[in-house]
């Protein structure tokens, strides 16, 4: 029987309880049996799990107690994955993986460009989905730092010329302007930023922003430098710190 797709529901197998720091994962797919399966392999996983069949009731409860991370299917009825991450994106940073379908590659750099963190084509494996759920969440951990250790925070402060970029709080501004990033983008421009004027490979901007277990293409990577030139042109339409070099990679330019 097709679910209802106003519901809000949990499979039978209850999450594991009683571990530290268990964290919690919002899967939004109309397919009844997608969710069950996921859930299942995500608990298995350590991880705890809210179901949701549909856009707009995942939205309210999205927004009003995060998660740590939402998957998203993109086809479902009612409001589908791009509206859901695009109303999303208004509030909220939440971190997003999109299941896209493998015949639609166009999905791929639509769902980057509204802000999503990474996306796997279905059908894809449950390995490959808990490596990047991990991934995704490491990279959002903020380091366990006492916070009236300002001395020790400010030193980790990125400053090239008009980019100040805060680890601690993930935070960017550009000329004093605030530049929302996701945190695959973040990762990227620090990768850069850190070392201006130096060009980077795909590969290595790969390795900054993923770990060992996750492979992605070079389309992923043009894609994030593409968000991130796009991000910077909104503060200041004149910008142009990431400069490419054709065949060999990207650099960033601190004038």
């Amino acid at each position: 029987m097709a679910p209802s797709h106003d519901a809000h529901y949990h499979p039978a197998d209850a999450p594991p309880s009683g571990e530290a720091r268990q964290h919690t994962i919002a899967l939004v797919d109309d397919d009844r049996n997608i969710l069950t399966t996921v859930s299942i392999a995500l608990q298995a996983e350590g991880f705890a799990t809210r179901l949701y069949t549909d856009g707009q009731t995942a939205l309210k409860s999205l927004l009003e107690n995060p998660p740590d991370l939402a998957i998203f299917d993109i086809k479902m009825p009612r409001m589908d994955g791009f509206a859901l991450l695009q109303a999303l994106r208004e509030k909220s940073r939440l971190p997003v993986i999109f299941l896209t379908s493998k015949d639609e590659e166009i999905d791929e750099a639509r769902g980057l460009a509204l802000g999503a963190d990474d996306y796997i084509a279905k059908p894809f494996s449950q390995r490959l989905l808990v490596a990047r759920i991990r991934a995704i969440l490491r990279r959002t951990e903020l380091p366990g730092k006492p916070r009236d250790e300002a001395s020790e925070a400010e030193s980790q402060v990125v400053r090239r010329g008009r980019l100040v970029m805060d680890p601690l709080r993930h935070q960017v501004l550009w000329d004093d302007r605030p530049v929302a990033l996701t945190v695959t983008e973040f990762l990227i421009l620090e990768a850069l930023a850190t070392r201006p004027g130096v060009v980077k490979s795909r590969n290595q901007l790969m390795d900054a922003a993923y770990s060992d277990d996750v492979f992605v293409d070079d389309r992923t990577i043009d894609s994030h430098i593409k968000r991130l030139r796009r991000k910077f042109r909104e503060a200041d339409p004149q910008f142009s710190g990431i400069e490419t070099l054709y065949g060999a990679g990207y650099s960033f330019a601190d004038g």
